[in-house]
Formats: C-alpha cells, structure tokens, sequence
C-alpha cells in the first residue's frame, strides 16, 4: 500500500496537510468473507466509528465498512473548527422551531462539544486543540446581528462565551482590515480533525468492533427482518444497519441521496507564518458570515489553513492552491504570494434546510448525515446517540428525527443541476 505521506484518496482531491502530520496511520485489512452480527455499518467517519465504539463496548456485534481508507472522507479533511450550537443561530432556529426545540438543540450540541474534548482525554488522542473562534461580518449592514447574537446567547441560551467585537477589535484580532464587526467565542475550537478520526478507529477496534477499509458497500436491502449488505467480497447480514456515508452515498440508498447532497469544498495550508505575526495573533478558528464561509485559522507551526472555495460538481479545479491563494489575499493582501504548501478538497453533505438528516430510510435502517459544515461535534455526538437508540439507554437522537428535512427538487435527474443553480445565485450575493 502506498505511504500515509502520498496516499491520494481516492474519492477527494490533493494530499493534506493534516495527512503529512498525523504520524503514524494505521491500516485495516478489507473485508474479505461473509459476516453476520448485531449492526452493520457503512461508513467510517465520525459517525460511523463512535457508533461502533459504543455499541462494541456494550457487547453488540459490529461490522463497520468503510469504502476507502479511514480519513478519505470529510471527518479527515475537514475545516477542524467545532463552532457552537448548530449550523443555524440559535434565535434564527427559534423562528422555524419555536423556543423549546431551538434550546434543545442548542443544549444537545454543547453536550456533543464536551463529548468530544472528554473521548479524545479520556483515551488520550491527542486532537491539538486550540481554543477560541471569531464569527465575522463581511457587511456593515449585519452590525446589529451580530451584538443581538451575543446577547440572546447569553440571557436566553444560558451561553456566557460570546462577546461582540465593534469594528477595532475585530481587526485588531484577525490583523485585517476586511471586516466590519463579529462574534468571540471562547466556549469552543479547533482541532487536528485527522488525528481524531485516526484514534477513534483504533478505540473502536479495541472494544471489540471489527472494521474494515477499502470495502465498498454495492447494494443494501431489507427481509425477513434481516438486514443484507453486499461488498464485492463478501455480504453482511445484521439485526440492524447504520448508513454514516453522508456526501458519498451515491446510489446505494436513494432516500438519503434525495436529501443530502455533496458539495465540494477546499482548504489551503500556507507555509509558517513567521513574518507576520498580526494575522489571528490569539489563535482563534475564523468563519465569516458569507453564504459560501470563508474558515481559516493559524495551526501547528504557525501556518494558515484557509478554506473557502466551493463547487457544486464533482468536478475538481486544476490547481486548487491558485484559488486559495486568491481568495486570503481579499483578507490579507500582504500574503498575496505566500506559498500553498497542502492544497486539498471534499466532499461535504449537506440538506436542503442545512440541518442533520436522520431518518430510517428502510425497516431496521436509519441513514445519518447532511451536517451541512458543522458536523465536527455533531458527526461525532450522532454517531454515540445512534448507539444509545439502539441500547435503549436514550432517545436523544429522536430531536434530530423530528426535524423537517425535505427532499432536493428535481428528482435523480434534475436535483444537481438545480443545486447548482441556487447555490450559485447565493454565493453571487454574498458580492453585493
């Protein structure tokens, strides 16, 4: 098998820098025979690897398949930042939701940020995690957004940790003049995504979980009360099934491919940023307010890692770093040849009303996914809840189920390309 330093995943574009310092990256063997078990799996991120973890430590039956290697997927490339609350504010999720359940969730995603930071102490994953993120206005206009945000948090959502930057402080923390005001949150972070999802596959095979990489899952059905999952070399047959493939699940369950959708996303990581130490000097995870979120943040040795770029194909540019490149010479133009040294992309789930799809799809089969770029926390927590479901220990998972998450229009044939199309009228706004 090719090197951890050179493995190009084959279902995401260019060599990451998390990749190159992950250190050691274990490799599993591929599912090679017949199996039968409690639950089987598909699926192995976030989601799919804490469900395995908890449920094998309980004495359940697991057989998780993962397609690719472990850290192909979006739980290995992503953006590191853990945010608060959901992908909604909390007051914007309160107008749809009504109070109770916007708090619920609220509260469901503070427990998934503590879950977190608690699993990586407790088995000693040493995840780099560096406190503090700024929400930043790319608008004048969004001012009085941002100071109500700060406050709602605090009086209505019991969350003391935003504080609301006027124009001065939110230059002065992120050493440019691109922004007129944001949001401090010192109650989360970020963290080293693929160091994370590298211990978590080791935890979950210790407890007793079998895992395999590079099998892919061709076809999945329901009889009899049993639950089949064919493989080119083997089939699965379990009491139960969890789909965890969120942006890749293609055509192997068309309800779930109805309602999350991959979008590619793309992050650069510059060289150390020796020279210029007024860029994020705090350290804080950045995520401004466009609809197509410039993140970055300051990491490791001191160099930028800057996402930002999106495109709804599957298509990948050509030369990735070009356009990052841009794209952190808009924020900080004295970077405007600073050398990429990683340049990388993915594939992210998202839905149509940008919160999780958790719905059982076929009899004994619940399908998770579409965190729509806020699944750190919430892949990880839904991945433990799904687990609890099936112990009977919780019903948690349930706030996730009752959300209305409809299908995309257009059909298997249309729904792309009208993707495409709103989504490109949205990023066109954030112009104006």
């Amino acid at each position: 098998m090719t090197s951890q330093e050179t493995w190009q995943s084959p279902i995401a574009p260019g060599l990451s820098w998390y990749q190159a310092t992950v250190g050691e990256r274990p490799a599993y063997p591929a599912l090679d025979g017949s199996r039968t078990c409690d639950v089987a799996i598909v699926g192995g991120g976030y989601t799919g690897l804490q469900a395995a973890y908890n449920l094998a430590k309980s004495g359940v039956s697991v057989v998780l398949i993962e397609a690719c290697r472990f850290g192909d997927g979006a739980s290995g490339r992503n953006g590191g930042q853990l945010g608060t609350g959901q992908r909604w504010w909390p007051e914007e999720l309160e107008e749809k939701i009504g109070y109770e359940r916007s708090k619920a969730l609220f509260d469901l995603a503070e427990a998934a940020k503590r879950h977190l930071i608690d699993f990586a102490r407790e088995h000693q994953i040493e995840i780099d995690y560096v406190p503090g993120q700024l929400n930043v206005a790319h608008k004048a206009s969004y001012k009085r957004d941002y100071y109500e945000n700060a406050e709602i948090a605090a009086l209505r959502y019991g969350y003391p940790h935003l504080s609301f930057m006027d124009e001065e402080e939110t230059q002065e923390r992120l050493g440019s003049k691109r922004f007129h005001c944001g949001v401090r949150d010192v109650g989360t972070g970020h963290i080293h995504p693929l160091k994370l999802l590298v211990g978590l596959a080791r935890v979950a095979a210790n407890a007793g979980a079998e895992i395999f990489e590079m099998t892919k899952a061709t076809a999945i059905r329901q009889s009899g009360g049993k639950v089949t999952i064919e493989t080119e070399r083997g089939t699965i047959t379990a009491e139960r099934a969890l789909i965890a493939c969120n942006g890749h699940i293609g055509d192997l369950e068309p309800v779930t491919a109805s309602h999350v959708m991959p979008i590619r996303s793309f992050i650069g990581a510059t060289a150390p940023l020796d020279g210029h130490p007024d860029v994020l000097p705090g350290g804080e995870a950045v995520a401004d307010s466009r609809f197509v979120v410039r993140y970055f943040r300051k990491f490791g040795d001191g160099r930028l890692l800057f996402g930002g770029r999106e495109a709804y194909t599957s298509d990948n540019p050509r030369d990735i770093s070009q356009h990052i490149r841009r794209q952190i010479a808009e924020i900080y133009p004295e970077l405007k040849d600073i050398e990429i040294t990683h340049s990388w992309g993915g594939s992210v789930g998202i839905t149509l009303p940008r919160q999780p799809f958790v719905r059982e799809v076929m009899p004994g089969v619940i399908s998770i996914g579409g965190y729509s770029g806020h699944g750190v926390m919430l892949s990880n927590y839904c991945g433990k809840l799904y687990a609890e479901t099936v112990l009977g220990k919780s019903r948690d998972l349930d706030l996730f189920t009752s959300l209305d998450i409809p299908a995309f229009p257009g059909g298997a044939r249309m729904r792309a390309p009208l993707l495409f199309l709103a989504l490109s009228w949205f990023a066109l706004r954030d112009k104006f």
